[in-house]
């Protein structure tokens, strides 16, 4: 077996979905603007507040990545050996370990990428804000963080917080989110106006828990799911860059919350086997969203009809609060 072949066997099979980016403890600048910056780069990143959740994640996951801030939680020798022995276990052989650190000691990076041979790298905090996101963006890159997916998707089916609404016709139509990313979502309309595709749906109001943005939608495509129909919804091409912000700041606290609920219930549940099966959800299963990532996955090949980008054009959105 050549050495490319014995990489790609120790760091297990591709993820067609990606790779979940885990960051142990992170530092401020890690939290605050590196994490922001991963997510804007589509990356599906989490952070973790303690090694016993770290490794029912990794255990969970495991064709994550995982940086690991040996500054603070534990000792640098206790980390290492934390470090080691996930390298060393059989069920965490498909992770990728990497160190974020304000500690620039050359031999402790040698220590690291040399002797214990971790895949992710070593980042050197000090070098700055935009070098540390450069090393980072190399890193998973080359780690093949993000598969086959082009947009970083939520799974919002649970959160009661998060809708959107608008008028058709005389309707009143409220919609439920199941699945969003920064170009479009799936979603359950109520009551169901019978929308066809590329209708252009006007002023619509989305409210992603606190945050709010006022855009025009268009549907892309619908399907069947039991009794009711599954919409996919487009965003504009003419969205603004302060609209996609509110939405990706969304997207990485649905993530954060989705990664935490799922923790907080294997630790609820030990010491049965953590990795189970997520419940099924009532409406929408995890199938029907790999469905519609499948069909969103495959928008930056679509052209949107010119009547409908003339459209938004002459739509008049200069009066809209948001």
């Amino acid at each position: 077996m050549d050495t490319e072949s014995a990489e790609n066997e120790k760091r297990g099979p591709p993820q067609d979905l990606g790779r979940k980016v885990f960051f142990v403890y992170p530092p401020s600048v890690v939290r605050e603007e590196l994490i922001t910056r991963l997510i804007d780069n589509e990356y599906e990143t989490y952070m973790i507040k303690d090694i016993k959740r770290a490794e029912i994640l990794l255990e969970k996951y495991p064709n994550s990545i995982c940086f690991v801030n040996i500054d603070t939680g534990m000792t640098e020798p206790d980390w290492e050996l934390w470090i080691r022995k996930i390298m060393r276990e059989p069920k965490f052989s498909g992770v990728g370990i990497g160190i974020v650190s304000y500690n620039n000691n050359d031999r402790l990076q040698k220590k690291y990428l040399m002797d214990i041979g971790i895949q992710c790298g070593y980042i050197k905090l000090k070098l700055g804000r935009d070098e540390s996101i450069k090393i980072l963006l190399a890193s998973l890159k080359a780690n093949e963080a993000k598969g086959r997916r082009k947009y970083v998707r939520a799974d919002c089916s649970t959160d009661t917080l998060t809708s959107f609404n608008f008028t058709h016709g005389r309707l009143t139509v409220t919609g439920k989110i199941l699945d969003i990313s920064v170009i479009g979502f799936s979603c359950i309309l109520n009551p169901d106006p019978l929308v066809k595709k590329n209708t252009l749906l006007e002023d619509v109001q989305l409210k992603l828990r606190a945050s709010l943005l006022r855009t025009n939608l268009i549907v892309f495509g619908m399907r069947p799911m039991g009794d009711r129909t599954l919409y996919i919804i487009l965003f504009p091409p003419t969205l603004e860059n302060h609209q996609k912000n509110k939405i990706r700041a969304y997207i990485q606290s649905a993530l954060q919350i989705f990664i935490e609920q799922d923790c907080n219930e294997a630790l609820k549940n030990m010491p049965k086997e953590i990795s189970k099966k997520e419940d099924k959800l009532p409406e929408v299963t995890e199938n029907d969203l790999l469905q519609e990532a499948e069909t969103l996955e495959s928008v930056q090949e679509v052209d949107v009809p010119p009547e409908l980008l003339e459209a938004e054009k002459d739509s008049d959105s200069s009066s809209l609060p948001y």
